[in-house]
Formats: C-alpha cells, sequence, structure tokens
C-alpha cells in the first residue's frame, strides 16, 4: 500500500521513467512471446528456437540495466530524516524500490501478452490478414504455463538486481578491522575506545572553549557574531572544496586491452561463405562465431574503458590555464566521471554493432532486417539512451548541493548551463570520433 501510494503521489518526471520500463518490458516480453512461437511452429528446429530464446537475453540485460538507472533516481527510496522511527529504514526502502520496478515490469509483460495474443487472433479476428500467424503459430493452441514462465523472468531479475544495487551497506573499514562502535552507538572505524566517564563529561569541552574564547580576544573588542538562525555562508577559500574530484578509475588500461582483442578476434574470424552462419530472430543469417564472439569482447572493452575516457576529458578541459568554466566543466566531469562513463560506453557498444550490423545485413540495395529484430533493435538502443539519461540526472541530483553552493557564492546560472554544455560537447567529441572508428574496424571483416 505504502509503495501504490508513493507511485500516485511521484513527480511526472518519476512517473515518465518508470513509464520507459514498462515499455521496454513489454518489447522484450513480446520478443520472449515470439521465440516460444516459433518453437510451437517448427518442433523440429529446436536448435534454431533454443537460439532465438538466447538473443533475447540482450533486450533482458538492456531492460534490467534501464530498471536499475530508474530505481537509483526514485526519490521515493531516498533515505529522509525521521523516515527510520517511522520503521522506513534503507532495508524498508530498497524493499519499496524492488516492487516498484516488479510492478512496471509485470504492467510491461501484460501488455506484451495482449499484443501477442490480439496479432495471433485469440481475442478477435486475425489482424493484418494473417501476416503475423508464421512466427506466433496461430495455429496452435498456446500453452499458458509456458508463456507465464517466460514473462515472469524479467520481473523477478529486474526487481532481484534491484535489491541487490540498492541493498545497505554497512560503513566499510579502512583497516580491514570489524566495526567498532563510537560514542553513544554510532559507528565509527578507529580502534581506541572511549573510556568509562566519557558520557559524564560530555558537554565539559564545550563550556571549557566558551570560556576560553573570550581571553583569547584582546581586550575592549567585541567580535560580532553571526545570528543562531543564519547558517554560514561559504567563502570564497572554500569553492575548490565544493566538488570532490575523484580518483582516475582504473578500468582504462583493462577495457582498452579487451578491445584490442576483440578487434584482433574480428580481423582473424573467418568470413567465408563457407563457414556456417546462424540464424537471428526474424530469419536472418549471421556471421560466424568468431564475428560475434568479438563483437562482444569490443563491447565489453568500450565499456570498461569509457569511465576512465571521460575522466581523461575532465582532465583536458582543465589543461592550459583554465579559466572559471573550463576548471568549473572539468571538475565536474572527473566527479562524474564513473556514474556518466559506463552508459555512455553501453551507448558506443550499441551503436558501433548497429553500424556493423547494417553492413553485415546488406545484401545489395536492401536490408534484410525482419521485424523481430527490429523490434530487438529498437529496445536495446532506447534501453541504452534511457540509462544514459537516467544516468544524468542521478548526476544532476548527486551535485545539487554542489550547485546551491555555486549559487550562494554568486556565480551565475549561465555560467552553470555554459559549463553542462561544455562538458556535454567535450564527451561528444571524444565518444563520437571514437564510436565511428571502432564501428568500421569491426565492419573490416565483414567487407573481405
Amino acid at each position: 500500500m505504502l509503495a501504490l501510494r508513493l507511485t500516485r503521489v511521484a513527480h511526472p518526471a518519476v512517473h515518465l521513467r518508470r513509464l520507459l520500463v514498462a515499455t521496454a518490458a513489454a518489447g522484450t516480453g513480446f520478443l520472449l512471446l515470439s521465440a516460444l512461437g516459433y518453437a510451437m511452429a517448427h518442433p523440429t528446429h529446436s536448435t534454431a528456437a533454443l537460439l532465438r530464446l538466447s538473443w533475447c537475453a540482450i533486450p533482458l540485460a538492456a531492460t534490467v540495466y534501464l530498471a536499475i538507472a530508474v530505481a537509483r533516481t526514485d526519490p521515493g527510496t531516498k533515505p529522509r530524516p525521521g523516515l527510520s522511527a517511522l520503521g522506513l529504514g534503507p532495508a524498508r526502502l530498497m524493499a519499496i524500490a524492488a516492487l516498484n520496478t516488479a510492478l512496471a515490469c509485470t504492467l510491461g509483460s501484460l501488455l506484451a501478452l495482449l499484443v501477442f495474443l490480439h496479432l495471433r487472433g485469440d481475442l478477435t479476428g486475425m489482424p493484418f490478414d494473417g501476416a503475423a500467424k508464421d512466427f506466433l503459430a496461430a495455429n496452435r493452441s498456446l500453452p499458458v504455463p509456458a508463456a507465464l514462465t517466460l514473462l515472469a523472468v524479467l520481473p523477478v531479475l529486474a526487481s532481484t538486481a534491484v535489491a541487490v544495487t540498492l541493498r545497505p551497506r554497512d560503513l566499510p573499514s579502512p583497516t580491514g578491522r570489524a566495526r567498532v562502535y563510537g560514542r553513544f552507538g554510532a559507528y565509527d572505524t578507529k580502534t581506541n575506545r572511549e573510556t568509562f566517564g566519557t558520557y559524564g563529561r560530555f558537554g565539559a569541552r564545550l563550556f571549557s572553549r566558551a570560556e576560553a574564547a573570550p581571553s583569547a580576544r584582546p581586550s575592549g573588542e567585541d567580535t560580532p557574531q553571526a545570528p543562531e538562525s543564519e547558517a554560514p555562508l561559504p567563502t570564497p577559500a572554500d569553492a575548490p572544496e565544493l566538488i570532490r574530484v575523484t580518483k582516475s578509475p582504473t578500468g582504462l588500461p583493462w577495457g582498452i586491452a579487451v578491445l584490442a582483442a576483440g578487434l584482433a578476434v574480428e580481423s582473424y574470424a573467418d568470413t567465408t561463405e563457407a563457414t556456417p552462419r546462424t540464424t537471428l530472430p526474424g530469419g536472418l543469417a549471421v556471421g560466424p562465431v568468431g564475428v560475434l564472439a568479438g563483437w562482444s569482447l569490443t563491447a565489453l572493452g568500450l565499456v570498461l574503458a569509457a569511465p576512465g575516457l571521460t575522466h581523461l576529458c575532465g582532465r583536458l578541459l582543465q589543461t592550459a590555464r583554465p579559466g572559471a568554466l573550463r576548471l568549473l566543466a572539468g571538475r565536474i566531469l572527473m566527479a562524474e566521471a564513473t556514474r556518466i562513463g559506463r552508459p555512455l560506453g553501453v551507448v558506443c557498444a550499441v551503436a558501433s554493432a548497429a553500424f556493423a550490423s547494417v553492413t553485415l545485413y546488406d545484401d545489395g540495395d536492401t536490408l534484410a532486417f525482419g521485424p523481430l529484430t527490429t523490434l530487438g533493435g529498437v529496445v536495446v538502443a532506447g534501453c541504452t539512451l534511457a540509462t544514459l539519461l537516467t544516468a544524468a540526472v542521478e548526476a544532476r541530483q548527486a551535485r545539487a548541493d554542489t550547485t546551491e553552493a555555486l549559487l550562494r557564492l554568486g556565480a551565475p546560472a549561465t555560467m552553470l548551463r555554459s559549463a553542462a554544455a561544455l562538458r556535454t560537447a567535450a564527451v561528444l567529441a571524444l565518444f563520437v570520433p571514437l564510436t565511428l572508428l571502432v564501428a568500421d574496424l569491426a565492419a573490416l571483416p565483414l567487407a573481405r
């Protein structure tokens, strides 16, 4: 009931992100049901049916990735002061986030089932003059337990992934020793324990500090004090400390190595006509297994190297005597390298694979894309782009305090918008040529 109330009173942007998850779940569920329909229509082609079902793992993973990103930005699952006293601790908020994800995915799966039954002609007459009856097995009865089992896979995986991602974590100990309790039962990482009588002496230091403060001032001078109702404003000297600059991500060398290995595997893959080819959903013939393995390694290399490349973009923005604008844009880009870099690497991997797929499926002047292949590509591309935009929203929420502090310091709003535009331009200037280069290299073996 609480999850439903939080869903009802949420912001329209939150509803839009949940609707994107439901739409992606509907597309993925329809692909799973289509694989079931092909297996029903061709009972002797068990290998091809299993291969079609295995190809559904790509849109399934993209949908789960989007669901995790949406759950991380959901304001209803953020810890707030006083919620623990009402029984809404981190564990309960994690359960609410998993339940919201399960509801969105279940809604999309039910929509996919309705569309699937409509195209089969089970609800009304056969639409589109029976054009979809060949791959949906319209002349056979639908096994309801098998269909419901396939549709339950996505809600279970997505809710489980959200629960694991948002699970409560204790403060880690840098020394690797057991957690120690500090004053009044608070978590602490220091090993020295408080002696007996510490709680009785609580407040003594405050009085001694207050008594020592007047003696430190010259006689006859009164130091003005800030009103108690007003919080002290940050000074310009504190401005560099407002933006946390983190260490460089360590995955750049590994990403470059995996990317080079993937391109090497594609280059040495046998692409002759004698090589056995595999059938994709939609009746398409795919290249040899070596090319597919090379694509997988290339995509993994881009995902691993993207955070380091994003951090490098922020560092390059601050070279050659940067001004306030370039310094601010570079520091924020370096701090958000991991949060933005991973979804950006996934987008680059999908874009390069799409370019290479167009080269692979190009048969003269026509493209041999089928309806199910097009649907799978739209689901994967849409999920990756939506995940990137959701990660940008999460980054904006994370630096809300920094933005507020900069505005209190007198930074104009136009400067913050210019810094955001500069970060976007720097990222595009690096990743767009990189994506085109990787896609061109990945498509080279297919042109032989």
